[in-house]
């Protein structure tokens, strides 16, 4: 695929420079805020009011994040050069130095204790090749050529949700955007790994949905397109696949949310009653006693669980 002209559209996305937010007089939040504050109050009060932060890597996140960036980084060479060029990347490679670094980073952080061991890490390192081989020889099922252009990965969304809080920001990075030039449409995507994919629990989860819902209406507002021209949607990455399924299997799974007016303004709604019960109209966080909502699910992997001076309410598995 040869580099083609840039439309106009998008020369004003690329050469956007978003909002800097000074720490000193303003405050962010995120979807993972919101999303934390959803599942137990209590929970995101302890981590982000409080400061008890609690750091806890897993070979999962390692795992997504290499993940993430190696495709990102394959796609980028595909659209800004040429498929050809894209095609003689050595990606094992890649995607091992990016697994590699991310592991070391987050072995420094964890105050150099390990936190996965060799045979696991090697697992996950060949499914990490196996997702990106299959990428490589089916990318046009996913990725077309004609008339697609790459907007860019991970673009900052930086903007002012509710404009009665001007000290407070939404802060968030979209992992990819696309958009088609003739239909003048824009696709955002949103990269997630899966052991074996989504089943009808996590299409129905509509706290999963918010933040590409929240990501499509502030991208439409903080480069000025039409809201309508926007699409969205899910790319699901594989770790493992039947193997002795009878149906051919795939490593990719998509998967677009409703994304109309209606669900858009359900994830606005959740946002703007989570701002007006954390915060203060300065953006000082509000001293209220937020109560956790304890489940078994929610407290098997929160870290405050066996913290009782901080929650004595957890829900532990006994078995």
């Amino acid at each position: 695929m040869a580099k083609t002209k840039l439309p106009e559209v998008l020369k004003h996305i690329k050469n956007y420079k978003p909002l800097e937010i000074n720490y000193a007089f303003h405050k962010s939040i995120s979807y993972s805020q919101l999303s934390m504050y959803l599942s137990c109050p209590k929970k995101w009060a302890l981590q982000y009011r409080d400061g008890y932060k609690v750091y806890s890597p897993s070979i999962h996140t390692v795992f997504g994040t290499a993940i993430h960036e190696t495709l990102q980084h394959y796609l980028s060479v595909v659209y800004n050069e040429s498929a050809a060029a894209a095609d003689r990347i050595d990606l094992e490679s890649y995607f091992e130095d990016k697994f590699r670094e991310v592991y070391s980073k987050e072995y420094q952080n964890n105050k150099k204790i390990h936190f996965s061991d060799p045979e696991v890490m090697r697992e996950f390192f060949d499914d990490g090749v196996a997702i990106i081989n299959f990428v490589k020889k089916r990318r046009g099922e996913y990725f077309s050529s004609r008339g697609w252009h790459l907007v860019g990965i991970e673009i900052p969304i930086v903007i002012t949700p509710d404009k009665r809080y001007n000290n407070l920001y939404f802060n968030g990075f979209i992992d990819l955007v696309m958009y088609h030039e003739p239909t003048d449409e824009f696709v955002i995507y949103d990269i997630k790994t899966s052991t074996r994919g989504w089943g009808d629990r996590e299409k129905k989860d509509e706290l999963k949905q918010f933040q590409i819902l929240l990501y499509k209406t502030y991208f439409s507002e903080q480069f000025g397109v039409p809201v309508d021209n926007i699409g969205v949607k899910f790319f699901i990455v594989k770790r493992k696949i039947w193997e002795e399924s009878e149906f051919p299997q795939k490593r990719i799974q998509e998967f677009t949310p409703a994304n109309g007016k209606t669900k858009i303004n359900k994830a606005k709604s959740a946002l703007n009653s989570f701002i007006e019960e954390a915060f203060s109209i300065d953006g000082s966080f509000k001293s209220t006693d937020h109560q956790p909502t304890p489940s078994k699910n929610s407290c098997m992997f929160c870290p405050y669980k066996d913290k009782k001076d901080l929650c004595s309410s957890a829900i532990l598995d006994k078995s």
